[in-house]
């Protein structure tokens, strides 16, 4: 079992901005390139920092009301210098949260989960830019084939991983939801299955009615 890589999802050709952009020009490529934030990198492509439209935001949410209707919230002091900020190294979140190229779709996922983020520069050892990779991006995994999700339960869990017989359990797919059928030898390799099957790409739920010959899972007894 293979997980797509961040290199296969990733865009290459990626929109960046340099330490000294200023704030304007920053606003421009983001609108002219239809994204939502952009890799601050050095002289030599190293990935500093990410401009989002979140901290350019706070330009905006700083300027007071001119009629003094409305007040200006409390701000840490950092903020109040990002809003005052005028160049991407001023405003940038750092140090960027990036993603290597050799990462699985679940390992990215998990990092943008951790860290709240909507996207992650990809860079290689030496931090140099190489991509950038979404939220996005990673959901294409759930456009895969159900034939082809089959074929990878069937063939490459089952088969290979697990050396079951063809005809011990029956796979089906539809839109990503897989119904598992037939019957093993324990009741303890039914859950391993179920496991393999959910962490296989673009799969969007497993169901299992699988039985079984042999109850090898112990029972639980009260202690006295």
């Amino acid at each position: 079992m293979r997980h797509r890589t961040v290199d296969e999802l990733m865009t290459r050709n990626v929109i960046r901005v340099r330490p000294q952009t200023p704030f304007k020009e920053i606003v421009k490529e983001l609108a002219e390139g239809g994204v939502t934030a952009v890799p601050v990198v050095d002289a030599d492509g190293r990935v500093t920092g990410v401009v989002s439209e979140a901290d350019l935001m706070r330009r905006c949410a700083d300027q007071p009301d001119p009629f003094g209707r409305i007040p200006l919230p409390n701000v840490e002091a950092w903020e109040r210098a990002k809003a005052e900020g005028a160049r991407a190294e001023e405003l940038m979140s750092a140090p960027a949260v990036c993603a290597r190229p050799e990462w699985s779709v679940v390992e990215a996922a998990r990092l943008m989960a951790v860290q709240n983020v909507k996207r992650l520069p990809v860079v290689d050892e030496s931090d140099r830019l190489m991509g950038i990779v979404s939220r996005r991006d990673l959901l294409r995994v759930f456009l895969r084939g159900d034939r082809s999700i089959r074929e990878e339960i069937e063939q490459e869990l089952l088969g290979h991983t697990l050396g079951l017989a063809r005809s011990a359990v029956l796979v089906a797919v539809s839109e990503g939801q897989v119904v598992l059928t037939g019957r093993v030898r324990t009741r303890s390799l039914i859950p391993v299955i179920v496991r393999l099957c959910r962490s296989v790409d673009g799969v969007v739920s497993v169901h299992e009615r699988i039985a079984y010959t042999d109850d090898d899972v112990p029972t639980r007894t009260a202690s006295s």
